[in-house]
């Protein structure tokens, strides 16, 4: 988004005292180091590399109260920051300083991940999907917020009608992960998030913004291929050892 001069965001800068030409001017250098590290973790992740990941994205999510935007805003962009720190918890090594600097390309053999660790990543997910739904739905119930109107009403649903409705369910699957995390139930917030992120091009908006929002329809299918893991991971620790008395 930053390489397309985004005019909403003159005023995140502004909260770091940055003028609007120089806003201007930056916007195409920070967009072109998001994706870059992006590419960059695709193919080979890196410790740092997706620690600062997180700490970017926490840093800009924090902007919109900061710029005077609900605090929902924040809370929606869970997964933006949710995500990259579930990646670092899997990435995690105890080889010293180095091995933040070191790319992580080898695939790790088998059950070669602690169970701790897959729980920690776990739940580092389940919180960050929680968050997102919970956010989303207050801006629809609570704080009204006028773009998803226009985008529902760009389908022929009363946006103004329907709206608090949308909420409501998203605030209620977001209790639904929280209590239990069941694969059915994230497979279809999957489908769910697919089909609503879809309005905003649907609605005229850049088609960037489907994609910044991925986090949103991706954070709880990793989860899902994460809880598979886990579960793979148990039953490798419960079969006994062949020999063994």
């Amino acid at each position: 988004m930053g390489l397309s001069r985004t005019a909403p965001w003159i005023a995140y800068f502004a909260v770091a005292h940055i003028s609007p030409p120089h806003a201007f001017a930056l916007m195409p250098w920070l967009g072109a180091v998001d994706v870059v590290l992006a590419v960059s973790v695709l193919v080979v992740p890196i410790r740092a590399v997706v620690l600062y990941m997180a700490f970017w994205a926490s840093w800009a999510a924090l902007l919109r109260p900061l710029a005077g935007e609900s605090a929902w805003e924040m809370v929606e962009r869970a997964g933006n920051f949710g995500a990259p720190l579930a990646l670092f918890f899997l990435l995690r090594r105890v080889a010293g300083f180095r091995s933040w600097f070191i790319p992580s390309a080898e695939r790790p053999a088998p059950f070669s991940r602690p169970t701790s660790q897959l729980t920690i990543a776990s739940w580092t997910l389940r919180l960050a999907i929680v968050l997102l739904l919970l956010g989303h739905g207050m801006l629809q119930s609570s704080v009204h917020k006028p773009m998803f109107c226009s985008q529902y009403s760009m389908i022929g649903l009363p946006g103004t009608a329907i709206e608090p409705y949308i909420g409501g369910v998203e605030i209620l699957l977001a209790a639904a992960v929280l209590l239990r995390p069941a694969r059915p139930l994230l497979v279809g917030i999957v489908f769910w998030k697919l089909a609503t992120e879809a309005l905003c091009p649907m609605a005229g908006m850049p088609l960037w913004m489907f994609i910044e929002h991925g986090a949103s329809y991706a954070a709880p299918l990793a989860l899902v291929f994460l809880d598979l893991s886990r579960q793979e991971e148990e039953q490798a620790l419960s079969v006994p050892i062949l020999g063994a008395r």
